[in-house]
């Protein structure tokens, strides 16, 4: 029988969007490396508006993509909610890190109206607002975090800083974003159980994660642009690997009942 795993991409996918093939390589490059075949889908937010837990228990692992604002504001909060409490391996990159922190304040913390700049919304709790140090997009377009950043500093002992290599405390990452979360709220990761794991050279969040989920990861920057065939991104590495350790266990649960 052969070792594959399902991963579900959630978000609206866009040809033009180099971050999108880049997760979908992302994933083929650790499926290589562990000697895995990865089955992955995109889901458009808009299918979660309804029915998200039935339509999200056919995968392994959630990967919530860059690419906001969705299509469906609802629907991305819904498969990130569906993940949380289910305890399904879930990644968030980007816009997945944004709408995960929207999640948590609205779902854990109940602040209803938390929301991003992005939206508009007039809401009073703008969790995600603009980056507080762009710098300017190479295509001369409005200025935004973009390229490589240096010096992001990782929390000794965290999960986060293990995949990487017990000894490395900063690393070089890809970002391409314009939001970030707003500094006034970052109380709202540490109340709500995901502690800050990263950070950049100013103390700005880059990273956030669960201790007492199976696998619960999200970061601003997008490991998937920086992930290669000879170097897999070791966040993305270790994601696939638990969910794939995760479908045997529920194989075998199955098996037992």
């Amino acid at each position: 029988m052969s070792q594959s795993v399902r991963i579900g991409i959630l978000g609206d996918f866009n040809p033009e969007f180099p971050s999108h093939h880049a997760t979908n390589a992302a994933l083929q490059h650790a499926a290589n490396k562990l000697n895995l075949e990865v089955r992955s889908e995109w889901i458009p937010t808009p299918s979660l508006t309804t029915n998200a837990e039935k339509i999200l228990e056919a995968f392994d692992g959630l990967w919530a993509s860059p690419g906001s604002p969705y299509k469906s504001f609802d629907g991305m909060l819904k498969g990130i909610e569906s993940a949380r409490r289910r305890d399904w391996p879930f990644l968030g990159t980007c816009g997945g890190f944004q709408y995960a922190l929207i999640e948590f304040a609205r779902n854990v913390l109940g602040i209803a109206d938390a929301d991003s700049a992005e939206n508009n919304s007039g809401s009073k709790n703008i969790v995600i607002y603009p980056v507080a140090c762009a710098v300017p997009n190479r295509n001369g377009d409005a200025p935004k975090l973009s390229g490589k950043v240096p010096e992001i500093r990782l929390r000794p002992g965290s999960y986060l800083q293990s995949f990487y290599g017990k000894d490395k405390e900063v690393v070089t990452e890809e970002f391409f974003c314009n939001f970030e979360i707003n500094p006034d709220f970052e109380w709202t990761t540490m109340e709500a159980g995901f502690p800050v794991v990263a950070r950049g050279a100013q103390g700005e969040i880059r990273a956030i994660e669960s201790p007492t989920h199976r696998f619960f990861i999200a970061t601003l920057f997008q490991p998937q642009l920086s992930s290669t065939e000879k170097n897999p991104h070791p966040v993305v590495l270790a994601f696939v690997q638990t969910a794939y350790d995760w479908s045997r266990k529920k194989l075998d649960d199955s098996v037992l009942e």
